[in-house]
């Protein structure tokens, strides 16, 4: 019964399919805003987890405009070539994320995190 509003980033874990593009699976992660951290509320669906994320390192690329799953995909793919053979990143999922509310028009604001090993 408690709204939190929207909270950015909003964070698709992604699971890449051999060709690239995403599995079936994804999971969408919100954080959950400050005030509510030390006790958020209990969600009343079961299909929602409450999960603490811990501290990670990434290599990252931005991107601006309404990401779609190919934009996702070209991107990581981008991050993939620049990154080459020698950085060490979990390379069975990347997450994306975008920070920005639908009805904002411009300067739209994506990335792509790949979680260093």
């Amino acid at each position: 019964g408690v709204g939190m509003g929207m909270t950015a980033p909003v964070s698709i874990t992604a699971f890449p399919a051999e060709d690239g593009s995403f599995q079936q699976k994804v999971k969408v992660s919100l954080r959950i805003p400050s005030q509510f951290q030390d006790n958020p509320p209990c969600p009343t669906d079961e299909s929602i987890k409450i999960e603490e994320r811990q501290g990670m390192t990434i290599y990252s690329t931005q991107f601006g405009g309404y990401a779609k799953e190919t934009d996702y995909v070209n991107h990581a793919a981008k991050l993939k070539a620049a990154l080459g053979s020698e950085a060490a990143y979990r390379k069975d999922f990347y997450l994306c994320n975008g920070y920005d509310p639908p009805m904002k028009p411009y300067g739209r604001r994506n990335e792509v995190w790949f979680v260093k090993e």
